[in-house]
């Protein structure tokens, strides 16, 4: 498994936006499926988004349909997720992870290596 290391937490309004990025060790996009969950303080870790290795295939929770995209650049060790229109119920650590598979996957028992996670906290 490729490990990963995420970047681009912080803080921000309500209504804001934040660009997450996941790092890997090596080349992902021809192997991995990569995902996002976040944990919110005293919650369980949560899906967020995951994408195909190809790229051509996304999954969103319901909770950030239409303000948060999932993407990554073909040849390049990194996946993005671009969050708009954040919420303080975004509130976070969000982590990402991979799986070597072709077919996306929601699940976190499903993923087998993890970052360490990065905190976002939108203020109201």
């Amino acid at each position: 498994q490729v490990a990963v290391v995420e970047s681009g937490g912080g803080l921000v309004q309500a209504g804001g936006s934040l660009i997450l990025s996941c790092a890997g060790n090596e080349r992902t996009d021809n192997l991995y499926v990569m995902g996002w969950f976040r944990q919110a303080p005293g919650k369980e870790r949560e899906f967020v988004a995951a994408i195909s290795r190809s790229g051509t295939s996304t999954e969103y929770a319901d909770s950030v349909k239409g303000r948060f995209t999932i993407s990554r650049v073909a040849g390049e060790n990194k996946v993005y997720l671009q969050m708009n229109s954040l919420k303080p119920e975004d509130t976070g650590v969000y982590y990402c992870a991979s799986k070597v598979a072709s077919v996306v996957a929601t699940h976190e028992n499903q993923y087998g290596s993890w970052g360490q996670g990065t905190q976002v906290t939108v203020s109201s």
